[in-house]
């Protein structure tokens, strides 16, 4: 209850509501994309300034290694389970942007557990970014290996909901090379290693003098933001709106399992419950931002409604609203 009357969680209900009600109320796109960098420029220097403090450890290793397993498990995972429900290639998209991660659900976890006492390391902003990666290059292999199989004149593939033949061959995707490049040199996570590297050289001297920027406005900054983002689920209620039970479900209670494993993972590795219930988080998050766009093109049989939906229509607002909150007591009992 204490996460629902947050300011910046209510400024994201109302957006919502003003959503579902057909307000013209909506946030310029250029403010948005302000919004957002800022927020991932802010938080860079708060990671950095704290790795400048702590140094970079085995402890500091070893969480990155827990992040960069969950980053494999969770799309493994997720397209075994989901690849007789739906076609494969949007088992594989599905599953992608749900092992991949949400730097807006991110943001919002570092906010409450900073309130809460449980601040995680500065290094968990490379956790953002290195989950990012490994869904979408498993997704891409996989996509190649299935056209690959469907190899001969006349295989049909659906995409957008939309029959487009393919004659002698399967349908030619971006290269490996390329999908990497546009992972690791995404603008939003490059900003955000940025910053990190400018807190980090900085250090304390760089932390007096950044206060204002990237503490005092924060929350507010935080909560404009999710006000736009209230905005934008609503938005995207239609295109959930019909999907198999089954669907829903794997999107609510999918992001569960996966904060399991990854707590599970925490106990196993002793990590400290800040970077725990961080990891939770990160695992329990669906990209809905990073991921669709690279997937439009990397994999186009897939249907973009259907895996943009899920992330953001269902597993974005449950995360919001009662993902962290719980994710962040459960760490703190069993790892505190």
């Amino acid at each position: 209850m204490q996460n629902l009357l947050d300011p910046a969680i209510l400024f994201f209900v109302f957006g919502v509501l003003a959503g579902a009600l057909k307000s013209n109320l909506e946030i310029p796109p250029a403010i948005s994309k302000f919004l957002s960098l800022y927020l991932l420029m802010a938080l860079g220097l708060k990671g950095g300034f704290a790795l400048a403090q702590s140094g970079m450890s085995a402890a500091v290793l070893v969480s990155l290694a827990a992040a960069i397993l969950m980053a494999f498990i969770v799309p493994a995972l997720g397209y075994q389970v989901l690849k007789n429900r739906v076609s494969r290639f949007d088992a594989a998209a599905i599953a992608a942007s749900y092992g991949s991660v949400s730097a807006v659900t991110f943001v919002t976890a570092m906010q409450y557990l900073d309130a809460n006492n449980m601040s995680p390391g500065g290094h968990m902003a490379v956790a953002l970014v290195v989950m990012e990666s490994p869904a979408i290059i498993m997704a891409v292999l996989l996509a190649n290996t299935l056209r690959h199989a469907q190899l001969g004149a006349g295989s049909v593939s659906v995409s957008g909901g939309a029959a487009v033949a393919t004659v002698g061959g399967p349908v030619a995707g971006p290269s490996l090379g390329k999908i990497l490049h546009e992972s690791f040199t995404d603008g939003a996570h490059l900003l955000l290693l940025g910053a990190m590297a400018v807190g980090y050289l900085s250090g304390e001297t760089g932390k007096a003098v950044m206060a204002p920027f990237s503490s005092d406005l924060f929350k507010g900054m935080l909560a404009f933001f999710l006000l736009d983002m209230g905005l934008a689920v609503a938005k995207n209620f239609s295109s959930v709106r019909g999907r198999s039970p089954f669907l829903i479900a794997y999107a609510s209670i999918g992001p569960v399992v996966h904060a399991a494993i990854a707590l599970a993972i925490s106990m196993l590795l002793k990590l400290p419950a800040g970077d725990a219930a961080l990891l939770m988080v990160l695992s329990a998050s669906a990209s809905y931002i990073v991921v669709p766009a690279v997937l439009r093109y990397a994999i186009p049989e897939a249907n973009p409604s259907l895996y943009f939906g899920l992330s953001l229509g269902v597993t974005f607002p449950l995360n919001i609203l009662f993902g962290i909150p719980l994710f962040a007591y459960i760490a703190s009992r069993v790892l505190t």
